[in-house]
């Protein structure tokens, strides 16, 4: 499964969840509200830039560090944004984006090797990012079973699945 988009590059470490979804947003719930505001505390400019360049996020290394706060990747997916390609991630921040189906690469080193635009794929089985020129930059492939929950488009979706499957026999 390769995800094929432009690059939008967040040259940062230590992205909090509250940079990604700020606390004082925690009461909206609109779709399209959402989405205005995602990584306002980080980079105003990265929801504008979803829209007009690029559909992954790339970025340095402990991402989504903080909370366990769900909006912090509902926000990230309601602006458009199909994968994630970080150095590191948060560990409830990555549960989250699995649980919810938001792709995630944990790939060491690839902030810094994608530029802003750049035409990438990333293949989760593989752990990989092939660049437009070919280079395959290596990361971490996802285990079987997170890359179920994902293709089932999240946990939800995969448990209705797994229960209707057994109320058909």
């Amino acid at each position: 499964m390769a995800i094929r988009s432009k690059a939008v590059v967040l040259r940062q470490n230590n992205v909090s969840t509250d940079q990604i979804w700020p606390g004082k947003y925690v009461n909206i719930s609109d779709p399209g509200e959402m989405a205005a505001h995602v990584l306002e505390g980080a980079d105003k400019t990265l929801r504008d830039r979803f829209k007009t360049v690029g559909r992954i996020l790339v970025t340095g290394s402990s991402f989504g560090c903080g909370s366990s706060r769900e909006q912090a990747v509902i926000s990230l997916l309601q602006a458009g944004v199909k994968a994630v390609v970080a150095s590191s991630v948060g560990r409830i921040w990555y549960r989250n984006a699995i649980n919810l189906a938001l792709p995630v690469l944990i790939c060491p080193g690839a902030v810094d090797k994608i530029a802003e635009g750049d035409e990438i794929a990333v293949d989760l089985e593989a752990g990989t990012v092939t660049l437009a020129g070919g280079q395959v930059l290596k990361g971490q492939p996802v285990g079987e079973f997170v890359f179920n929950i994902i293709k089932s488009g999240g946990i939800k979706q995969l448990m209705r699945q797994k229960h209707a499957g057994e109320e058909a026999k």
